[in-house]
């Protein structure tokens, strides 16, 4: 058994059961040992949260980086998207990545960011842009793994009508993207016209 082991087996377990009913003790026994042995790879279940996290992050990181070519509005539309698609890859994906703390991305993260502020994106709305569509899209993937997962409720009163949740996403994502276009646009018409005498 070693780190690595113990991760799988336990998004299998996230898989199986919900990130409230995972547990060492379920986990040792999926792998056929005592409790305490996991405590040699993962002192806290902490620990063992933010593991599985990053692990079931691995589609998304693994993701192309932009290239200078690319045109960025598009770029952070699929990047978003991709991020979103990740989270739902996993039961209780977008619960599980809540609160992680991005530490083993951050020069893919520095990456992005230079590519926007290369772009001509003002570094402060990249970087508040980026941190808005993260959290909008682990919300968003919140709400839907909640209407749409193990315990959900499935009656709706008539008058309110079903969710369509991609669509939904879709629209947000739109929205922060025309958002951060006209506040990089507004920022290359000042640069382009400086004040007069």
């Amino acid at each position: 058994m070693n780190r690595a082991t113990v991760v799988t087996e336990a998004l299998s377990l996230l898989d199986e059961v919900g990130l409230e009913n995972v547990s060492t003790r379920r986990l040792a026994q999926r792998l056929g040992v005592e409790q305490p042995s996991l405590y040699y790879h993962f002192r806290t279940k902490k620990d063992l949260l933010a593991a599985m996290a990053e692990a079931a992050m691995a589609p998304h990181a693994g993701a192309p980086l932009p290239a200078p070519e690319d045109d960025w509005r598009e770029w952070f539309l699929e990047n978003t998207r991709s991020f979103r698609r990740t989270l739902l890859l996993r039961r209780d994906g977008a619960r599980l990545h809540a609160g992680s703390v991005p530490t083993g991305d951050l020069d893919r993260i520095r990456r992005k960011m230079t590519f926007l502020v290369t772009s001509g994106v003002p570094e402060r709305d990249a970087q508040m842009a980026m941190l808005a569509a993260g959290r909008y899209t682990v919300g968003s993937v919140l709400e839907e793994q909640a209407d749409t997962g193990h315990g959900a409720v499935t009656e709706r009163p008539a008058d309110v009508p079903e969710i369509d949740h991609e669509s939904a996403f879709e629209a947000g994502l739109a929205l922060i993207l025309g958002g951060l276009v006209q506040r990089t646009e507004a920022a290359g018409s000042q640069a382009a016209c400086p004040p007069s005498r």
